[in-house]
């Protein structure tokens, strides 16, 4: 992704070199000495320099890019960690909730069970009472 950044930053800049408008040609001099070719010389300097800087600000750029991609990668990552998480804690207590229920459940059976037993047993030692008085009385 740096590369390709990198890539397109410099085809750009070096179209906007191209592209500048050259100056317009002068008429030829009878005995021109070498000294424009010395001033030429600094031109292509600059322009190497200005590549340079152009260069380093768009790995810089390139840089805090990346460096951005991945803090909001981390943030994404953080993010979904803190839901999953939430979400394990939500189906833990909704286990707990449901085991406490069932054993609430089970106790409320148990306590009508031994209720019902109780009644029956009553209910017996009533119809037994009821018999032995019958008994007694045909005596």
């Amino acid at each position: 992704m740096n590369k390709l950044i990198a890539a397109l930053v410099a085809g750009l800049f070096a179209a906007g070199v191209f592209a500048q408008a050259t100056a317009p040609a002068t008429p030829a001099t009878p005995a021109v000495p070498a000294a424009p070719a010395v001033t030429a010389t600094p031109a292509v300097k600059a322009e190497v320099k200005v590549d340079a800087k152009a260069e380093k600000a768009a790995a810089a750029k390139a840089a805090k890019a990346e460096k951005a991609a991945a803090a909001k990668a981390a943030k994404e990552e953080k993010a979904a960690k803190a839901k999953a998480a939430k979400e394990e804690k939500a189906a833990k207590a909704k286990a707990m909730k449901e085991e406490k229920a069932a054993k609430a459940k089970a106790a409320k059976e148990a306590k009508a069970a031994k209720a019902k037993a109780a009644k029956e047993a009553k209910a017996a030692a009533k119809t037994a009472a009821k018999a032995e008085v019958k008994a007694e009385a045909k005596k």
